[in-house]
Formats: structure tokens, sequence, C-alpha cells
């Protein structure tokens, strides 16, 4: 998946907030449990925190360069989906 080096070319953190239980974090915690490790081996020095909270709606948050911030929602997505929205991230320019 040659999207995976460059994800860290134009994101400087990434951070996954997701619930423990809830079925809409389901697919945020499928995509966890399959590509965190490919994603660390890849992008070793992009810090890719994973924060988990009872009962919170399950979101992405990329920061860019120069401090700016933008959140995805990955709630009710399936593991497929938010590697489209990780995709995504790795192909713009912000």
């Amino acid at each position: 998946m040659s999207w995976r080096p460059a994800l860290s070319q134009v994101v400087r953190e990434l951070r996954i907030h997701i619930c423990q239980k809830s079925p809409s974090s389901q697919g945020a915690r499928e995509f966890i449990e399959k590509n965190y490790v490919q994603l660390k081996k890849d992008n070793p020095k992009l810090p890719i925190l994973i924060r988990e909270c009872s009962g919170i709606e399950a979101k992405m948050y990329a920061r860019f360069a120069y401090g700016k911030e933008e959140a995805f929602s990955l709630a009710n997505k399936s593991e497929s989906q938010i590697q489209d929205v990780m995709k995504t991230l790795a192909q713009s320019t912000a």
C-alpha cells in the first residue's frame, strides 16, 4: 500500500479517539488492530496516539504543518472506509 509511507510527509501527528465498547467505534477498533503495526513501520517518526474513553464518538484528528488540525468522524465507519480516509490524508497537501 503505497499511501502509508506518504502519510508522514503530510501529517505531523495523528490522534484517534475511540470507545472501547461502543458499536459505532467497532470499525475504528478493527482498523487499529489490523493496521497500526504496519503504519508505525512505514512511519516510525510519526506520532500515532490512540485514546480510549468510554462513551465518546470515534474521531481522528490530524495535525499538519504550522499547527493546522482537521477532525474526521469515524463513527459507524467500517475499517475499509477508515482506510479511505487515511489514503485521502496521505494524498492531501494540507
